[in-house]
């Protein structure tokens, strides 16, 4: 397996994006609104991507988070809230905003796993400060770190009854981000204290997950010169180190704007600094190539660490109330579009 997660073109894959994934082998695949079109179209396209690599258990990503991040829509799937709407919740209940988090994740993953889909880019730990930027906005739980990293947890919960394993993102926070890393580097100022009691303790609250992404972030107080994802010190000193986390880290896209030079020198820059794998969403096949050029096969820890994300993509946990949770679905649904 090459560390590396990729993306395609469209609702079917095509012979040279066969030919590609067979000799490239990457690690995962990655899903967008443009390779979705109906439930049966999308499991012969996850099945074939893992027939071209002869691994049954690949993992096959998507960012379904509810609210405006859902590449699964009407009327096929289900709108699902966003994470702001537990928050919500949360202030008339805890107990409520908890179970509500978990079992409707969970219906969220039910529909993924029917799917095949094992991996969802979900949740979103970040939180948001005044004046930050409204990419984060909503998609996040709270603005109060430990009622976020609460909220976040059942979610992550409720994914994994249904046998899909969660990304947290983006490791170690994009919600005081003034700008949005899709389309220049944001540079954060704060200090290494402001960072430690407002942006770090989601993360550090879920350190066991199974999976976490990169911010395409500069913290000066850090590292001034490089963003996260290709930053040693980051990468090392706070997030293996400092939060503890010591699933497989993923980057964000290597091909939003935040990030410069060619895409094989990023896919080396995020690697070398202890990124375990790459992600490419573009679907763009010669920018594939580029890329897999600069990934190697995964060994040693990353491999250990790819093992044991994959070992999470199985049900496990306890299965919330469906009946319930089909109640906190209609009750936020309905106050999302009020």
């Amino acid at each position: 397996m090459k560390a590396l997660i990729c993306g395609c073109a469209g609702t079917a894959l095509t012979e040279e994006e066969r030919a590609f994934y067979r000799r490239e082998d990457p690690f995962g695949l990655i899903l967008f609104a443009r390779n979705i079109d109906n439930p049966r179209q999308v499991r012969l396209l996850v099945d074939d991507f893992r027939a071209c690599l002869n691994r049954t258990d690949a993992p096959v990503f998507i960012d379904q988070e509810g609210g405006r991040v859902q590449r699964l829509r009407p009327p096929h799937w289900r709108d699902y809230p966003s994470a702001a709407r537990f928050g919500e919740l949360w202030e008339e209940s805890p107990l409520d905003a908890l179970a509500a988090a978990r079992g409707i994740t969970f219906l969220l993953g039910r529909e993924l796993a029917a799917l095949g889909i094992n991996a969802d880019c979900l949740p979103v730990l970040d939180v948001p400060v005044a004046g930050s930027h409204d990419i984060i906005g909503d998609r996040a739980y709270a603005r109060q770190p430990q009622v976020a990293a609460l909220l976040a947890n059942a979610a992550l919960q409720g994914l994994q009854a249904a046998g899909v394993a969660g990304v947290i993102k983006h490791i170690p926070g994009h919600g005081r981000a003034r700008a949005d890393s899709h389309k220049e580097l944001p540079v954060v100022e704060a200090s290494l204290e402001e960072l430690r009691a407002h942006d770090f303790p989601t993360f550090a609250a879920l350190a066991s997950a199974p999976m976490a992404m990169t911010a395409h972030v500069v913290y000066t107080a850090i590292d001034a010169d490089n963003p996260a994802t290709t930053s040693e010190v980051v990468i090392n000193d706070v997030i293996r180190g400092e939060l503890g986390f010591a699933g497989l880290l993923m980057s964000d896209d290597l091909n939003m704007e935040a990030l410069h030079g060619p895409l094989a020198a990023r896919a080396q820059a995020a690697l070398e600094a202890g990124c375990d794998v790459v992600l490419h969403c573009s679907g763009d096949l010669d920018e594939m190539r580029e890329v897999a050029a600069g990934c190697p096969t995964l060994a040693g820890k990353a491999l250990q660490r790819a093992q044991a994300a994959l070992a999470a993509m199985r049900p496990a946990g306890m299965v919330p109330d469906v009946a319930r949770a089909e109640e906190w679905l209609a009750r936020l649904s309905a106050v999302a579009s009020a």
